[in-house]
């Protein structure tokens, strides 16, 4: 039996998961979290042998949430599931010690398929992005700008990008409204662009858009 925790801030996104594992004879679902606190909190309380993680959720996020549950438990496979196909954020979530990397527009096969690898202390990642990873290293002249960025500048931009006020950012990441704002600056001054107009087109272009 592999035990799973879904750790996914969109309820209806649990729920179909959910739904989805209570057809496999060998996944439970053992825990749920919405945030990253609550990952964090589950670790102390929870006996599972995967972590289903979405890297954008309140709280703490991406790189530094996989980077805290490494560091408590360093052999727990872990399995991102997300909407970013950026192959940078996938090789920074790799390399902060991530097992998997898959998109949420994956099928239900898939997904199962890399659940086992992965728990299995396997590696899986999608195999579009593994091309753009590979292929896109050695043939790249130029990376665009947004690699530039760091992973919370990237996540700030998804969030500015997807309509969050400054506010509601710093609310979910739980941080002060001048460090987003700070975020932001330096974001934009990395992408070269003076508007949230022009930000918008850039990640438009870039395919960054949630």
């Amino acid at each position: 039996m592999i035990r799973i925790v879904i750790a996914e801030d969109h309820a209806i996104v649990r729920s179909g998961l959910k739904q989805i594992f209570a057809l496999v004879e060998d996944f439970e679902v053992v825990g749920e979290a919405d945030s990253g606190n609550d990952v964090l909190a589950l670790l102390h309380t929870l006996r599972f042998d995967l972590l289903l993680l979405d890297i954008t959720m309140p709280g703490i996020s991406g790189v530094d949430l996989i980077t805290r549950v490494r560091a408590h438990l360093p052999e727990l496979p872990i399995l991102v599931l997300t909407m970013h196909n950026e192959a940078q954020v996938a090789t920074r979530a790799l390399n902060a010690g991530a097992n998997g990397y898959l998109t949420k527009d994956c099928e239900p096969a898939v997904l199962i398929a890399a659940i086992r690898k992965v728990a299995a202390q396997g590696r899986y990642i999608a195999p579009e992005l593994a091309e753009k990873m590979v292929f896109g290293a050695a043939t790249a002249v130029q990376h665009p700008l947004h690699h530039s960025l760091s992973a919370r500048e990237l996540d700030i931009l998804c969030q500015l990008t997807s309509g969050k006020s400054v506010t509601q950012i710093a609310q979910a990441l739980s941080i002060s409204n001048k460090t987003v704002s700070t975020h932001k600056a330096r974001l934009m001054e990395k992408l070269n662009v003076t508007s949230m107009a022009d930000l918008m087109r850039y990640a438009l272009q870039h395919d960054l858009l949630s």
